[in-house]
């Protein structure tokens, strides 16, 4: 397979392996609701990817990113030239004095390379990415991730009409497309599947029943064959008395005998008046409940540009215009249809506007799912008014009964070869186990001694003050909360028997001084 090579890649392949592990830090004023394992994350989304490995990876059914298209313009606020202060800044200390060399397509994959390494290991096996991109770094994208998650793993390549008029000041040719490329974890692997799209009204209402046929709904189709057979050539005698024989060059589709018997199961259509040319009756009951998807999304169907804007100002206000080309939320949910079920978890790392996670929680509410996401975004600016306040409003606006909780990146609890920091205190300890245990943020309010929060009832509790030294003895009994709850107990050792466990519904875990590397 010929080998993708820019300025910078020795530094930034393996870059992923360095980057520490952080904490998220929950901001409640700015979450919605409590305990929602929905995620808004603000930061880096390098430092944000590796911060969730811990917790989600492996777990991830669909990840949609609709990174920078690397374009040169530099004009509106979701800056599109991989020209950003904090890129650049990472660009300097990553890839160094090389870094002012680098062109702009150099840069990109830079920045995305690390990225989209983390993105696999994220998703579970049957897992499936999208990626939104156009001709401006669509063969660098795909050459990258051909690298990455192996050329066997390439689904399709979509095209998305994102417009329906064009450009009538376009130079050469008016672009009213974008690629969405699709690969999977392992195509291989027998759980993974696109699956089928409900047949529309559209569709079944070229089913009939002028017969009235007690099998319900049907339309015709031909009865002759592309290939010519001998076997299958012969005179069909219609119930009005015309003879028909097969159109010149072919044969039927089966012989004499096959057709006597579908004459007797009334399977053979000859026209209200019987003297048509015979046609085989498809009955409704009997195709494939579902259609298999293209490779080619028309606007009217998954929604333009122009409604994506339409949408993000309605939730806004009219004057509201950050984003010149937002994804629409139909698109959203396409790629949500055909990849995921009711219970999977979505993740996108480039998160803009929100389209995202509006788009899960409106497809849930269509369906009844319950399909959880994780949106990260870099931009100050952008993350906690745009982004996530775009997914409240859409709550609040379309009555949708999910929250999410909004995060910050902390400092870091396990460097980049997975120990423990020197440095860390109880509460940092008490986040990660919480959250590890939940997949929700702690509320630090809620902390009282050994106590650190409580979920679907059970009870978590830490005993830390020096690494090694905690101990979970009779001592500690007195400490727990009088009730039936389970408890979760995290130490270094238990000095309790057994008995004395089943009693108080104790379950001990020992304190994880480490993470795996990913």
């Amino acid at each position: 397979m010929p080998t993708l090579n820019w300025i910078g890649k020795e530094a930034v392949v393996n870059h992923d392996k360095e980057v520490p592990f952080r904490l998220l830090r929950k901001v409640k004023s700015a979450s919605v609701g409590d305990n929602s394992q929905n995620l808004i994350i603000h930061g880096d989304n390098l430092e944000a990817l590796k911060a969730l490995m811990p917790y989600y990876v492996g777990k991830i059914k669909c990840i949609y990113i609709d990174p920078p298209y690397n374009t040169g313009n530099e004009g509106w606020v979701y800056n599109d030239k991989v020209n950003s202060p904090k890129i650049k800044k990472w660009l300097g200390k990553v890839v160094g004095g090389q870094s002012e060399d680098l062109c702009r397509h150099d840069k990109w994959l830079c920045m995305m390379y690390p990225r989209l390494k983390l993105l696999k290991d994220l998703l579970s096996t049957d897992g499936v990415i999208f990626i939104s991109i156009d001709d401006n770094e669509h063969c660098n994208l795909k050459q990258a991730m051909d690298e990455i998650f192996g050329e066997e793993n390439f689904v399709t390549t979509i095209i998305w009409q994102k417009k329906y008029a064009p450009s009538n000041d376009a130079k050469y040719f008016s672009n009213t497309h974008d690629f969405i490329i699709c690969y999977a974890k392992n195509k291989e692997n027998e759980d993974f599947k696109i699956n089928l799209l409900a047949r529309t009204e559209k569709q079944d209402a070229r089913y009939k029943n002028p017969d009235n046929d007690t099998r319900g709904p049907w339309k015709p189709s031909g009865m002759d064959a592309k290939t010519y057979s001998v076997a299958y050539d012969f005179e069909i005698i219609t119930p009005s008395g015309r003879r028909v024989i097969p159109p010149k060059g072919s044969s039927w589709r089966f012989g004499k005998n096959k057709f006597k018997e579908m004459i007797s199961d009334n399977r053979i259509w000859f026209g209200k008046d019987g003297s048509n040319v015979p046609a085989i009756k498809r009955f409704l009951s009997e195709v494939q409940q579902g259609i298999v998807p293209t490779t080619i999304w028309y606007g009217e169907d998954v929604g333009f540009t122009d409604e994506a804007s339409k949408i993000v100002k309605e939730i806004f206000s009219e004057s509201f215009t950050p984003f010149n080309n937002p994804k629409p939320v139909r698109l959203i949910k396409h790629i949500l249809q055909v990849s995921t079920k009711p219970n999977d978890l979505i993740l996108d790392s480039f998160a803009g506007s929100g389209t995202t996670g509006h788009a899960v929680l409106d497809l849930n509410k269509e369906d009844g799912g319950n399909r959880k996401f994780i949106l990260v975004e870099m931009e100050d600016k952008i993350a906690k008014d745009i982004t996530a306040e775009r997914v409240k409003r859409a709550i609040k606006k379309y009555d949708y009964k999910d929250g999410f909780e909004y995060c910050e990146l902390d400092k870091p609890l396990f460097d980049e070869k997975g120990q423990i920091e020197e440095t860390c205190e109880f509460n940092q300890f008490a986040t990660y186990i919480y959250f590890t245990e939940t997949q929700t943020n702690i509320d630090k309010n809620k902390i009282e001694k050994n106590f650190i929060g409580e979920h679907s009832d059970t009870e978590f509790y830490l005993i830390y003050k020096e690494k090694d030294k905690n101990i979970l003895t009779k001592s500690f009994l007195s400490k727990l909360r009088k009730n039936k709850n389970k408890k979760i107990v995290y130490a270094d050792k238990n000095y309790l028997d057994e008995n004395e466990l089943l009693k108080y519904n104790i379950l001990f875990k020992q304190i994880p001084y480490e993470v795996k590397v990913y």
